[in-house]
């Protein structure tokens, strides 16, 4: 067979040699040990958890070593690609931390476009490319066409890079038959392909393989460790019957013409690395290495583990736009996932952003990691805690403005009074932990506006409601907003004290029988007639920020309607 005319009848119209492509792309000029990493997702639907998190591994490990983290976009199976999300995925990853030092980005009209000098950073667009490595595998008579019907056609054209991810198990009957039917695929001359080619018939490129599936590869990981990977022995496709690769030989091609060292991707890819190990040797690239993460898990009603399917609570990353998480707090959360000592970090650098933290990745889970949304809901308090009142505004109105815009209207309409609100129990070595998430806010401030306030919780029926009414008319009646928060507790005490309650807490305790309650219960009759809650915060504090007139009001009414 004359491998050179074969290519040359495959591929007339491509002249540019690997050469030249070496040396528009040549290595990167980056210290030594800096890595570069790469997101290469398909824009075919929503972003999901397990994105984020492989992202945040390639992110770290570029960064931290002064490398280079960029990200292409591997849209070459368009009956799958939805339109838009491309665009929604950097948007998205931006939103959560995550940038990119190149690649496919958006600019100001919101399309996707090329930043670096790498590209083009679209598979679609890299065609050309493609198409000179493939002539040059039949030119070495490492891959061979074939042409087939247009039925059989239509079935390989279906496969997308979901389905290539598959492993296939084979009965030995079953693998004869491949077997047979593959090495059948192989016998054709040229003037076979002279004739398919004059008749108009399309052809699909498969790789010529010299593996033993009886012997096996060693293969480092980075993250599995140490294994050994049976040899390819499929004749897999390379290019489809209208020129666009697969992910195999794409991801081959791309991540050696970008310099790529380090390939995040998830474990479900593992059966796919024997074809990988035959394409980078039939192409004379070295392998990158590679790390394949552990799939992430949740526990089923049983308590089972189970994969975080997209219908679960968690997976879309819309979900913590809409239930407001701070991108904050799930990047720290997603941490906490990666890397198991991470906790231990934290809590020895409590002031420093999680940004500082040196992710490792001998500290990453080998086996499933476990999603688990309640101690996300814990490292979300942390992380709110520690903010301040601007940024809890911001971030809560622009959730507001989204998903509950009268909130959001009564927050823009007084900036100074919703920070004085969201100010409460800030700052402090043990700031207050009170929500997690913008969606739980307005529960716990709700009586700071008129049209939210509701009584919730019911003064106890134990207490005489002549004594409640009594309390809360001496309070409105003795309220002096010039009181600082001593004078006014001592108010307190003397209504208390004055309609038989306990100002003496221990005395109140020793004795109990011979009070009708103590000072704590006139707090907390005041308490829910201006909150309409048994918990609240700090009672002076609450008064200062609504008010002398609203709160008499307020206090009041309450009383009458006892």
């Amino acid at each position: 067979m004359d491998y050179k005319l074969l290519s040359e009848l495959l591929f007339p119209n491509v002249t540019t040699t690997p050469e030249e492509l070496e040396e528009k792309y040549p290595p990167r000029n980056l210290p030594e040990g800096a890595k570069v990493t790469r997101f290469a997702p398909s824009p075919t639907g929503y972003v999901h958890l397990g994105g984020v998190y492989q992202t945040m591994v390639g992110e770290r490990l570029a960064h931290q070593s002064g490398g280079v983290f960029f990200l292409r976009i591997e849209d070459t199976d368009a009956k799958r690609e939805i339109p838009g999300a491309a665009e929604n995925l950097i948007k998205t990853l931006a939103h959560y931390g995550i940038n990119f030092d190149e690649g496919a980005t958006v600019d100001a009209d919101g399309k996707v476009i090329d930043n670096g000098a790498y590209g083009p950073y679209k598979q679609s667009e890299r065609a050309h490319i493609y198409h000179v490595y493939a002539k040059k595998l039949v030119a070495e008579g490492k891959a061979y066409p074939c042409f087939t019907t247009d039925e059989e056609l239509a079935v390989l054209e279906a496969t997308d890079k979901k389905a290539e991810v598959k492993a296939k198990e084979w009965t030995e009957d079953a693998a004869a038959e491949q077997k047979a039917a593959m090495l059948k695929m192989r016998e054709f001359t040229i003037e076979d392909v002279k004739k398919n080619l004059e008749a108009g018939n399309k052809f699909i490129l498969r790789i010529l393989a010299d593996g033993d599936p009886d012997k096996k590869t060693p293969f480092g990981d980075l993250v599995k460790g140490k294994l050994e990977i049976p040899e390819n022995d499929e004749d897999f496709v390379l290019l489809k019957s209208d020129g666009i690769p697969t992910y195999h030989f794409a991801h081959a091609v791309d991540d050696h013409l970008m310099r790529t060292t380090h390939v995040i991707r998830g474990e479900e890819w593992l059966p796919s690395v024997a074809k990988h190990i035959m394409l980078f040797r039939y192409l004379g690239f070295k392998l990158p290495k590679y790390l394949h993460t552990a799939q992430i898990m949740q526990l089923d009603e049983n308590g089972n583990k189970k994969k975080l399917s997209k219908r679960d609570l968690g997976a879309n990353m819309s979900d913590y736009s809409r239930l407001g998480y701070a991108p904050e707090a799930v990047a720290e959360y997603l941490l906490t996932v990666l890397n198991s000592n991470f906790e231990e970090w934290r809590l020895g650098n409590a002031d420093k952003p999680y940004t500082d933290f040196k992710f490792n990745i001998n500290k990453m889970s080998v086996s499933g990691c476990l999603f688990d949304i309640v101690k996300l809901g814990d490292v979300s308090k942390n992380v709110v805690s520690k903010m301040t009142a601007d940024q809890v505004y911001n971030y809560l109105v622009e959730w507001a403005k989204e998903y509950d815009a009268d909130f959001g209207a009564k927050l823009e309409a007084d900036p100074d009074y919703a920070k004085a609100i969201l100010s409460i129990g800030r700052g402090g070595k043990k700031p207050r932990k009170d929500f997690g998430r913008w969606d739980e806010v307005k529960a716990f401030i709700n009586f700071f506006y008129d049209d939210y306030y509701t009584v919730i919780d019911q003064i106890p029926e134990s207490f005489d409601k002549a004594d409640v009414k009594a309390a809360l008319e001496k309070f409105a009646d003795t309220l002096d907003m010039a009181d600082d928060s001593n004078g006014w507790f001592e108010k307190i005490k003397a209504i208390a004290e004055s309609l038989g309650f306990a100002t003496d807490m221990k005395q109140y305790k020793a004795t109990p029988e011979a009070f009708k309650g103590s000072v704590a219960d006139i707090s907390m009759f005041v308490r829910v007639a201006i909150t309409g809650k048994t918990n609240a915060p700090d009672l002076y504090t609450v008064i200062q920020i609504i008010g002398y007139d609203r709160i008499v009001a307020r206090v009041r009414e309450f009383a009458n309607n006892l």
